[in-house]
């Protein structure tokens, strides 16, 4: 065996030189990597050897680039050197796959001229989910060897093909058996000996691209079938042009010369730092300083929820799907019932549907009219209506029902939870488990750390999150916590400006043009107007209440800020214009005409400063933590990174001195967060804040 450098050795079988990297945890290629195997491949073909593997150790083949590394000075031997050492080999070279072959990875196995897998290998290119694209031939080789359409896919979703299907679109050569990757790629090398195979040389392969030759249409049917999902973003788009340069350049040369100009594009604009920073901020997520990884968690093998309504019966759902049995209480037969109903249905329709997969679901979940049931849960999760004396009440008998160890959960959105932990003997096990609706779709878990949350409660939540899918973010008790409390900034913005001259579909179009999914005002129709409208209390003192006593009450009355068609589709409607005329008439405001440029400072700055106030505050344990929190939970556009780093994407300077200007025109609710003047004052930024 020879050492070529600390992570790579070259080894002989036979008349077969093998190559073997091992860079836990994913063979990331870091400089010393591309060093090794460039090293490694070269005395590799100056031996006397007749073939050579490329192979990794540990769980995974090479699983990509090394992010860190991305927008630094590269060091030692570059990704194409290491390439065109691998494709010129007078020696046929076989890239032998397990675990994961992406980006980076998947595009030094396409240099090699053979490729096999075991059949539990994934292939792909998912650059564009950091906001960039393969730069290192991906886009120019993946074409060639898996045809336009297929590559198209690929490129734009990110998505990891498994072996079985790498194998039928040409990815892969061969499939060999679990556990013996090595034996069966030395095998397949000295067949190809044997056999005087030609060594194939995917950049060479153009037949799959002369069939798209000349039928621009593949593409504009593509883009215009991806419209939406690409709806912003900069690198799908960029993904595809790659890919049409694959097809109409004249050489391969020519095509990687766009992929190159296009990648750098990317890799040194805002979306893809967004992008990466966004990718680091959810890994980071997970980090609480004084809960260390090592902290013992509790075992939770049974779940009880209490309510049985939309919310209830989503969060159930989650624990239902990765096997933990729940039993879910409600106060009426005809509650429950209709929840088990709704429940049923929504694995009936969801996508994929098994009806085995739905009874088996099923199956684990139980109905019930007493709390007392939840006497052998480890953990209970209350889902009744947000009014403390209800909460508290429920809490307290959940005291006397609840084991010695059960962690009892609250759901509410923005109550104080140190007040609902103070009605049982146990506030050290009572936790808030924020879920967003609807509960089953939904990624983010905002977990609320009470005053005397135990620290393995907060443990256990957390890894809990994960099992279930979701996206956990740890914050402190406050009205609204995190998402909530910055949302109510935004939300305040949106109607004073309606008050004074524009109209919601203004605000909604600047908000949706920025990247939200949709406006504050279309949000509002969507979930309906009267979602904690009480009639009998109602004075038509908000638009809210004239628009509800009017029985506009959002898309399911065909009504409310928009009019709807039979579709859904909304349209400004001429009858709320009236009504906000009429509503400023009567409070004596004179309509001004609002710029696009105000409507989004005033909806987004404020939010940046509550966030400063929350980070002050301690409610949130670093500025990439609220990111997470608005990427997941309120559809802010991922290629902006989320409220904070956009902040410091403004600057922080910039936005101090709109909130001073705002609060010097219309008051205090534009004061600006002590944080903010002092990071201010110092030059500094939200990303210099650690936890």
């Amino acid at each position: 065996m020879t050492e070529i450098n600390s992570v790579t050795t070259l080894t002989r079988d036979g008349d077969v030189a093998i190559v073997t990297l091992n860079s836990p945890p994913v063979n990331a290629l870091s400089a010393n990597v591309r060093d090794g195997l460039y090293e490694g491949f070269k005395q590799a073909i100056d031996s006397d050897a007749k073939a050579i593997v490329l192979i990794c150790e540990g769980r995974t083949f090479i699983a990509g680039a090394d992010i860190t590394e991305f927008g630094g000075a590269m060091k030692g031997a570059s990704l194409p050197d290491v390439q065109a050492m691998m494709e010129n080999s007078p020696k046929p070279v076989v890239a032998a796959i397990h675990g994961t072959a992406l980006g980076g990875g998947l595009e030094v196995a396409l240099c090699a001229h053979y490729r096999v897998a075991v059949p539990s290998a994934r292939l792909g290119l998912p650059e564009v989910n950091l906001g960039l694209l393969p730069g290192a031939g991906g886009t120019q080789r993946l074409p060639r060897i898996a045809g336009v359409e297929k590559a198209l896919e690929m490129v734009t979703s990110g998505r990891h093909a498994p072996a079985k299907e790498a194998l039928a679109m040409g990815l892969v050569d061969e499939l060999v058996e679990e556990g013996k990757l090595k034996d069966g790629a030395v095998a397949f090398a000295r067949k190809l000996v044997a056999e005087n195979k030609p060594l194939v040389k995917v950049r060479e392969n153009n037949a799959k691209l002369e069939e798209a030759k000349g039928k621009p249409e593949i593409f504009a049917e593509f883009r215009k079938k991806n419209a939406r999902k690409f709806r912003g973003f900069l690198a799908p788009e960029y993904n595809i042009r790659c890919i049409e340069a694959a097809v109409n350049s004249n050489s391969f040369e020519e095509g990687l010369a766009v992929e190159r100009k296009l990648f750098m594009e990317l890799m040194t604009g805002p979306q893809s730092a967004a992008q990466r920073y966004y990718f680091f901020a959810e890994r980071t997520a997970q980090k609480i300083p004084d809960v260390p990884d090592d902290t013992p968690t509790r075992p939770v093998k049974k779940v009880g929820v209490l309510g049985a309504g939309t919310m209830g019966g989503g969060i159930a759902m989650n624990f239902l799907n990765v096997g933990i049995p729940v039993t879910i209480v409600e106060l009426k037969q005809d509650a429950l019932d209709r929840g088990l109903a709704t429940i049923r249905k929504n694995y009936e329709r969801s996508r994929g549907a098994v009806p085995e997969q739905t009874e088996q679901r099923m199956s684990l979940l139980t109905g019930s009219l007493s709390m007392d049931d939840f006497a052998d849960c480890d953990l209970i999760i209350e889902a009744v209506f947000e009014r403390m004396d209800i909460k508290k009440d429920v809490f307290a008998k959940l005291d006397g029902i609840a084991k010695p160890g059960a962690i009892l959960a609250t759901n509410t959105s923005y109550l104080n939870i140190d007040e609902i932990a103070s009605a049982t003997k146990r506030p050290q096990d009572v936790i808030g488990l924020h879920f967003f609706s609807p509960a089953n779709v939904m990624k983010l878990l905002e977990v609320i750390r009470a005053d005397h949350t135990a620290k393995d409660v907060i443990a256990t939540s957390m890894k809990l999150a994960k099992q279930i899918g979701k996206v956990a973010v740890l914050a402190g008790v406050c009205p609204g916590f995190i998402g909530n409390r910055m949302l109510s900034q935004r939300q305040r913005e949106a109607n004073k400006l309606v008050l004074e001259g524009a109209m919601p579909w203004d605000i909604d179009r600047v908000l949706y043009d920025f990247g939200f999914p949709m406006g504050p005002f279309a949000m509002s129709d969507l979930a309906g107007l009267d979602i904690g409208w009480v009639k009998e209390n109602s004075k038509g003192e908000t638009l809210r209440d004239v628009l509800c006593e009017m029985d506009r009450r959002g898309q399911k009355t065909g009504a409310g800020f928009y009019d709807y068609d039979e579709n859904r589709t909304a349209k400004p409607s001429p009858v709320t214009e009236k009504i906000i005329q009429d509503f400023r008439a009567k409070k004596g405001i004179n309509a001004r005409t609002i710029s696009d440029e105000e409507i989004l400072e005033r909806c987004i700055y404020p939010m940046i400063n509550e966030g400063a106030k929350i980070l002050e505050e301690g409610k949130a344990i670093r500025p990439s933590d609220i990111d997470v929190v608005w990427v997941n939970g309120y559809g802010w556009p991922v290629y902006r990174g989320g409220p904070m780093h956009y902040g410091d994407f403004v600057g922080p300077d910039k936005v101090l001195a709109k909130m001073k200007e705002f609060q010097g025109a219309m008051g205090d609710d534009f004061k600006p967060a002590a944080l903010l003047e002092k990071l201010v004052a110092e030059g500094k930024k939200f990303s210099d804040l650690k936890a």
